[in-house]
């Protein structure tokens, strides 16, 4: 997520393994025109992930967050408390009033906020990863192209210089339908398996 236009230029939707951190980053990188900072959480996976996507053409930091022991009743679900922070850097020269993960942890507040199915400790669940990924894209296009975020007045894609115009919702849409025609089977295509 870029911190100062709010874009989220790219997800990926997989388990916490190293293949699907460098098909993320790999796919961020090249999304990217210019050199830039990321900041990660302190999973191993994403050492490797920014080298195999940017090589050394990133500043690169890890904010490690360190968590204490909380008591709570027995079955109660809560999160631990925050005790403190390390950052690292592991690539370049991050500036340090820079290493955050703030403002990709407040982007998943609103994705929970926004999308039922990820509401913890709830039958909303997606029941197939294929509706679950097209629910997660239909989020972003949403955010990135037609919402109005609150501090920038105006989409995230607007302030990143990607679209001139705010998006309407038919808009939305027809984009999406425009993508399904193209990726659709006509008859007589081969398909390969």
């Amino acid at each position: 997520m870029c911190a100062d236009s709010k874009l989220v230029p790219s997800w990926r939707i997989g388990d916490r393994s190293g293949a699907t951190a460098i098909e993320f980053v790999c796919d961020l990188s090249h999304r990217l025109a210019n050199r830039v900072q990321v900041t990660s959480d302190g999973h191993r996976a994403y050492l490797e992930a920014v080298e195999a996507g940017f090589g050394i053409a990133v500043d690169y930091a890890q904010l490690i967050k360190l968590y204490g022991e909380v008591p709570h009743p027995k079955g109660r679900y809560s999160p631990a408390q925050i005790q403190g922070s390390k950052t690292y850097c592991c690539t370049g020269k991050p500036d340090p009033r820079h290493i955050s993960t703030s403002y990709v942890e407040r982007q998943d507040l609103t994705m929970r906020m926004s999308m039922r199915r990820f509401t913890r400790l709830t039958n909303g669940f997606s029941k197939k990863a294929e509706n679950h990924g097209h629910s997660v894209a239909i989020h972003f296009m949403h955010y990135n192209f037609v919402r109005i975020h609150q501090s920038l007045r105006t989409s995230p894609a607007m302030a990143a210089g990607v679209s001139k115009t705010l998006w309407s919702f038919g808009e939305m849409v027809q984009v999406i339908e425009d993508w399904e025609a193209e990726r659709a089977v006509k008859p007589g295509d081969q398909l390969v398996g």
